[in-house]
């Protein structure tokens, strides 16, 4: 599946204009970086709005706008008059979302931040201490500490197979 999701800044107002069969189509230029570097050119590509997305767009979008462009990229072989063919990239728009003009040119989505966490003081409270009577070097205690583990475990009665019961 072809599906291109792209953060562009438009940079031609966008064009309406209808087929020969009354279907509203609409072209902008849109500029991005080529990577994250500042100082790196800028690559303009051509972008498509068909049927209502493209009446969407010549009404709500205008030239400086900053945009999500989610659609599918293609491309297209144009005869130039030099007598040549050239190839070019064109993104017909699927979705399209303004992302505001207050954008910085090195725009990075901000990053979820922690909350503070407070965390409260615990006092803890003053101890008394607690005498202990010193043992006779004989000492042997009279009863043993008790076990809570159970040592055996009350029969089972053996039941006859179920002539039904078909292992699988």
């Amino acid at each position: 599946m072809n599906s291109c999701v792209l953060m562009a800044e438009i940079i031609q107002e966008p064009q309406l204009r209808y087929t020969a069969e009354n279907l509203a189509i609409t072209e902008m230029l849109v500029q991005f970086p080529n990577s994250q570097r500042a100082e790196d050119q800028l690559v303009t590509l051509k972008v498509v709005g068909w049927g209502n997305m493209a009446t969407e767009i010549q009404q709500n979008y205008h030239q400086g706008d900053r945009v999500l462009l989610v659609g599918r990229l293609g491309m297209h072989t144009v005869d130039r008059q030099e007598g040549f063919k050239e190839k070019r990239a064109e993104l017909t728009v699927q979705q399209i979302q303004s992302l505001g003009n207050t954008v910085p040119s090195s725009f990075t989505p901000p990053q979820p931040s922690q909350p503070e966490v407070q965390i409260p003081s615990v006092t803890t409270p003053p101890t008394t201490p607690v005498s202990v009577a010193p043992q006779p070097s004989n000492f042997v205690p009279t009863q043993a500490a008790p076990n809570f583990e159970r040592t055996s475990y009350p029969p089972v009665p053996e039941q006859e197979p179920d002539p039904d019961d078909i292992p699988f």
